[in-house]
């Protein structure tokens, strides 16, 4: 599942106005960020990185299997540079591993943030900024799953009242203005929650973002939400309105 790529180069220069920031006391940090993602990036467009996720979970749902590969050899490859060609939101669920479920995909491929219930805070849109500015990750994917906890909770305090300690309760506070817009609509409570909460969250990263919506104007990067099934294991792919 290991490949090697045509990639094109982004320079100092392209970066710091990508990311707009000023000389002097930035410049020091903005050095050290291209550093670590020195290397060519990608050649993969938006469009062919969502190609490769569809063909990968093709093969994931129609012939499951875990491949043998050199991994030693792959990472030699990326060990000093990185190359991801899609940016993967989605949930710290145990059944939901992205590499896998996109069709066994190997080191330096993808660039991923989890979390429960697959949210977007200042950690995770932070990690999103860099995959797309620094990494030159051209689709950014927001990944929902059937019957997930984090929602099955939101859901709850909605139609329940229920509550929740700790750092639980701030976090499934963030989905339920989600189940509030749908809770009202025919089908599966749940299930309808997952999939607006996915979508509003790409809306969130291609709007608000003042890296990524740039990039987004002008065709550089994708924003998509998808739902992941966990029964046939399937990905389908969310229109967002």
């Amino acid at each position: 599942m290991c490949r090697a790529c045509d990639d094109r180069m982004i320079g100092r220069r392209d970066l710091l106005a990508m990311l707009g920031l000023a000389a002097g006391s930035l410049a020091l940090g903005a050095g050290r960020a291209l550093a670590a993602a020195s290397g060519a990036k990608t050649s993969k467009t938006a469009d062919e990185a969502l190609g490769s996720l569809k063909s990968g979970n093709a093969r994931y749902v129609t012939s499951p299997e875990l491949c043998s590969a050199d991994l030693q050899k792959r990472r030699d490859e990326v060990a000093n540079s990185q190359a991801p060609w899609a940016t993967i939101v989605t949930c710290s669920d145990s059944r939901v591993p992205p590499e896998l479920l996109f069709g066994g995909l190997g080191l330096g491929e993808l660039f991923v943030a989890r979390n429960a219930g697959n949210m977007v805070d200042t950690a995770t849109m932070g990690t999103i900024e860099y995959g797309a500015a620094v990494l030159g990750t051209p689709l950014i994917v927001v990944l929902g799953h059937e019957r997930c906890g984090a929602v099955i909770a939101a859901c709850d305090v909605v139609s329940k009242k229920a509550t929740f300690p700790g750092s639980i309760g701030p976090m499934v506070k963030a989905i339920v203005p989600a189940a509030m817009a749908v809770r009202n609509q025919p089908g599966d409570f749940v299930d309808n929650t997952a999939r607006e909460s996915a979508k509003r969250t790409a809306v969130k990263i291609a709007t608000r973002s003042p890296i990524v919506a740039p990039l987004v104007k002008n065709g550089t990067v994708k924003v998509i939400a998808a739902r992941y099934d966990l029964d046939d294991g399937k990905v389908d792919y969310l229109a967002l309105g």
